[in-house]
């Protein structure tokens, strides 16, 4: 959805798919129970690029579910009930961008997120290139600009970055070096 097509529906009433420590589906819950009983889900995180290959960051909004406030470098968010992780990095991409005709996310590698209190999830990183200009959701998002590299590794020192979001950014620089 874009920022234009209307109001989001509850996320906290969301289907998402339940998963075990191998990422074997084990069934569905409700977003608002899986987050409240620490069960463990699948999220896509995708680090969006544009044609000069700065990276997309932003503030998240005051009223997100989890990290609110928080700055981050991917778009993302959780694989609904049934869905492919691969359709939805592409689906949250573009709805968190606010564009449409976006290229299918590259995936890249996965992860076991654990937040250190008993909350874990499996992390798909993808990475795509946006030519297309942003327009993103105003209920995800807060504040957004494309940073080079430099000033994105700046701000990490200066800025209150969501948990996860910093993992999947320290993973991906390890993911590229080797």
């Amino acid at each position: 959805m874009t920022a234009s097509s209307g109001p989001a529906p509850d996320p906290r009433e969301e289907m998402i798919t339940i998963v075990d420590e191998n990422d074997e589906v084990v069934g569905e819950a409700r977003r608002e129970d899986a987050y409240a009983r620490g069960l463990c889900h699948r999220c896509v995180f995708i680090q969006a690029r544009d044609a000069e290959g700065r990276v997309f960051v932003h503030r998240r909004t005051p009223v997100k579910l989890v990290f609110p406030s928080l700055y981050d470098m991917f778009v993302g968010g959780v694989v609904g009930a049934g869905e492919d992780p691969d359709d939805a990095a592409l689906r949250e991409a573009q709805e968190e961008l606010g564009v449409e005709g976006l290229p299918r996310p590259t995936p890249l590698f996965t992860f076991l997120y654990d937040d250190g209190a008993g909350k874990t999830w499996w992390s798909y990183l993808y990475e795509v290139r946006c030519d297309l200009p942003v327009d993103p959701q105003v209920e995800e998002v807060a504040w957004h600009a494309f940073l080079d590299e430099e000033e994105l590794e700046r701000r990490l020192g200066e800025w209150e970055w969501v948990p996860d979001g910093l993992d999947a950014h320290h993973r991906l620089k390890a993911f590229r070096a080797a």
